[in-house]
């Protein structure tokens, strides 16, 4: 592999070697891709002479860039390519054609015309394992656009955000872009382990709803095995409680009970062991069925003291509790805890502050190498980089 027509050497992590023709932007796509780019994967992002679309969602901002778009875009190099030029289209073909793996997430059948589809890509390239992403799959829903937003509504996942009386809220996240980027990357990296064993490459399909149905969990299971129809509960639980936010003297303080002993010890600190052996709230199912009467009495007590001390104190023996905080002060609890939240990404002038890869590896830790690149950073040393590898006798620049 010629890697050090664009790199100076092999890239370390569990992926080293494998190259990835990145055909999507926005969210799903590119955060699927980030990873396998921080396992060490050589991803190739591939923008039209626009570029990918969040690098305009500002702001917020560093520099003049989007933070979004820094996001979910390190350690990948780009190369501009207009796939209705027809020399750039030949550099997106041979890019397909050199690629272990593709990842798109265009309209359904949208690559077909370019012919950058999977029957026509796999043909020359029988061992590609070749990832697409659509909103709602390529039948019926072929024609609705992808949108995490839309895909929050239709899937149900609003209907279970909010209080009784808010209405519907979606999620303060793209919940289900990210799900499916992470179902991505779990699907690629089966793939490989079967190519490796096989030589066989093969298609991957992926859509925004199944993964929001699987992502659900409980909640679609609810209906699908039982017959239920979740409904709106605002931050309560549908099977336990307390499992909650309650005001205290200072701040409000999530109790988040999952069994009989997590109780018995809130309630021993609490000075009211009393109330873990009462019959009314001795198991889950009465703790559920008579929540407002035990509303009442955590309330009270949980009224003497501020959200901190009770933090605490119930984390000191055992009772799942967290004051709610805003994203600085979660990101400045990671670092307190020795998580290392933040990772920079590339160096010198090119350093970004970003969010570390969320697999800690003994033997292959990720890397941080690249900042998220400028639009067409790598157009140049990306198209030498593919001849040479078409060309491997041919001497390199």
């Amino acid at each position: 592999m010629n890697e050090d027509v664009i790199f100076d050497g092999p890239r370390p992590g569990p992926l080293n070697g494998i190259v990835v023709a990145d055909f999507t932007r926005v969210l799903a796509g590119p955060y699927c891709t980030m990873l396998l780019a921080d396992m060490g994967a050589t991803v190739i992002k591939v923008e039209s002479p626009d570029g990918d679309d969040t690098r305009t969602w500002k702001p917020p901002l560093r520099d003049g860039e989007s933070t979004y778009y820094l996001s979910v875009n390190r350690n990948k190099r780009s190369i501009v390519l207009d796939l209705r030029d027809e020399g750039d289209l030949a550099v997106a073909r041979q890019l397909a054609g050199q690629a272990d793996v593709m990842v798109e997430n265009f309209k359904a059948d949208g690559l077909r015309r370019f012919g950058l589809d999977y029957p026509t890509v796999s043909a020359t390239n029988p061992g590609l394992i070749y990832t697409s992403i659509t909103g709602f799959g390529t039948g019926p829903g072929a024609q609705y656009p992808g949108y995490d937003l839309t895909v929050q509504a239709l899937s149900g996942m609003m209907s279970l955000t909010g209080g009784e009386d808010t209405g519907p809220y979606r999620v303060g996240v793209a919940l289900f872009d990210v799900m499916t980027g992470l179902h991505a990357a779990m699907g690629i990296l089966g793939a490989l382990h079967h190519r490796s064993e096989t030589g066989e490459g093969q298609l991957l399909e992926l859509n925004l709803l199944t993964s929001a149905l699987s992502s659900m969990v409980n909640q679609t299971s609810a209906w699908v095995a039982g017959g239920v129809v979740p409904t709106r509960m605002g931050n309560e639980h549908p099977s336990l409680y307390p499992y909650e936010p309650f005001p205290t003297a200072e701040g409000d303080l999530i109790v988040a009970v999952g069994n009989n002993t997590q109780f018995a010890r809130l309630c021993s600190l609490l000075g009211i062991a009393e109330t873990a052996s009462d019959e009314r709230f001795s198991t889950a199912h009465g703790r559920n069925d008579n929540r407002a009467q035990l509303r009442t009495i955590l309330t009270e007590r949980l009224a003497t003291h501020p959200a901190s001390h009770w933090f605490d104190a119930l984390s000191a023996v055992g009772v799942p509790c967290a004051p709610i905080q805003d994203v600085r002060q979660g990101v400045e609890l990671a670092e307190r805890l020795g998580l290392d939240p933040v990772a920079v990404a590339g160096s010198g002038d090119r350093a970004i502050p970003t969010v570390r890869h969320p697999v800690s590896y003994s033997r292959t830790p990720a890397s941080y190498e690249f900042a998220p690149p400028n639009l067409g950073a790598d157009t140049a040393a990306v198209k030498a980089w593919l001849d040479a590898r078409d060309s491997p006798t041919k001497e390199e620049p």
